[in-house]
C-alpha cells in the first residue's frame, strides 16, 4: 500500500557541538532549527551540559507538543518555545486558546530538568514522567502494544510505548513528515539498557512500525558517536566536532535491532559501527565508562582537545 507524500525535512545542518576548552566557550545556549513548517528541532549546548539533548517541538493548528525540556534550567527554552508558538499562531483566527502539551520521551533527568519553567505557563499541560502518568495522559489501554493517536489540529501524531531504556519511554511518529522520534532508545551513541527483554520487544515493534508507516527519518535525543565506525566520544564529552547527523534511516534502526539481538543476554559494553549498547549497570559497564570520562574531563579542562578532528 503506498504511503502518503511527506513534507520534506531540512536535515542538512551543522549542529553546535561544544568547545575545546572551558576557557573558550563559544556555543549559544540553544540552537534552533526549522526542519519544516511547524516542526522545530532544538539542541541544548554542550557548553551548558555534556548531555546536549535534542528537543522536538511539533505545532498543529490547535495545539503543540514539546518533547522533553532538557538537562538544565528551562527559562531559556521556555522563552524560545513562547516565541516559536507566537510566530506559528500569528495569523491564527478565532479566540480559542492555543494549548501546549509538554511531554517526555522518558523520565531521566536530562530530559525533564526544565519542566518547572513551564509549570505556570497558561494553557499548558506538563505530563508526569512516570509510566502511570504517561498511560493516563495519552489514554493507553494496552501498554506498550497499543498505538495511540494524538490530534494537534490538522496534524496527527502516533505515540507508542517503548520500554527497555526506561519504563515510561515513548516514541512519537509524525505522519506529516515521516519522522519517528525514539528518544534515548535508538540514537547514534550509547544505549543504556535497563531491561534487555523489554528492549528486544521494543526494537522489534519499532522496526515493524517504521516499515508499515513508511518512516523516512529516525531521530533520537543525543549524538555520542564519531564518524569513525565503532568509536564513540567518552561519557561527559564537552567537545564533539566529528559528530554524525542525529538523523538515522529505517535501515539503521533495523541494523540496531539485529545487533542488539546478538548481545542482549551479555552484560557489558558492546560496540557496533554506529551504536553502542551498554547492558546492565555492573562494573563491566560503569568502570570503563567512568575511567574514560575522567580522562576526558581532565583533557577538556587543560585545553587538550583542540587537536580533536573537526568536520
Amino acid at each position: 500500500m503506498p504511503h502518503p507524500e511527506k513534507v520534506p525535512l531540512d536535515t542538512d545542518v551543522a549542529w553546535i557541538h561544544g568547545s575545546p576548552s572551558p576557557r573558550h566557550l563559544s556555543d549559544p545556549p540553544l540552537q534552533v532549527h526549522l526542519l519544516a513548517p511547524g516542526t522545530v528541532l532544538i539542541r541544548q549546548s554542550k557548553d551548558l551540559t555534556y548531555e546536549a539533548p535534542f528537543i522536538l517541538l511539533l505545532l498543529g493548528d490547535d495545539r503543540a507538543l514539546l518533547l522533553d525540556t532538557g538537562a538544565v534550567d528551562g527559562a531559556e527554552l521556555r522563552a524560545t518555545v513562547d516565541r516559536l508558538v507566537a510566530d506559528h499562531t500569528a495569523t491564527r483566527t478565532g479566540d480559542t486558546a492555543y494549548d501546549l502539551v509538554v511531554a517526555h520521551t522518558h523520565g531521566h533527568g536530562d530530559h525533564v530538568a526544565g519542566d518547572a519553567a513551564f509549570a505556570d505557563r497558561p494553557h499548558t499541560t506538563v505530563v508526569g514522567r512516570d509510566r502511570a502518568d504517561v498511560i493516563a495522559h495519552f489514554g493507553f489501554t494496552d501498554w506498550p502494544n497499543e498505538v495511540v493517536t494524538v490530534d494537534l489540529g490538522g496534524r496527527s501524531l502516533e505515540v507508542v510505548g517503548i520500554p527497555g531504556h526506561h519504563a515510561a519511554s515513548i516514541a512519537v511518529h509524525d505522519e506529516r513528515t515521516g519522522l519517528l522520534h525514539t528518544g534515548d532508545t535508538v540514537y547514534p551513541g550509547r544505549i543504556y539498557v535497563e531491561d534487555p527483554t523489554a528492549l528486544l520487544d521494543t526494537l522489534d515493534r519499532l522496526v515493524a512500525f517504521a516499515e508499515q508507516r513508511g518512516v523516512e527519518h529516525v531521530l533520537g535525543c543525543h549524538v555520542e558517536m564519531t564518524r569513525r565506525p565503532g568509536r564513540d566520544y567518552p561519557l561527559g564529552s564537552r567537545y564533539q566536532p566529528d559528530e554524525p547527523s542525529p538523523f538515522m534511516t529505517v535501515d539503521r534502526l533495523r541494523a540496531a535491532r539485529d545487533a542488539f539481538r546478538t548481545v542482549a543476554d551479555r552484560p557489558g559494553i558492546h560496540r557496533f559501527d554506529d551504536i553502542v549498547f551498554c547492558v546492565g549497570t555492573g562494573p563491566r559497564v560503569l568502570v570503563p565508562l567512568q575511567a574514560r570520562a575522567l580522562v576526558e574531563q581532565v583533557r577538556w579542562r587543560l585545553g587538550l582537545l583542540a587537536r580533536r578532528p573537526s568536520t
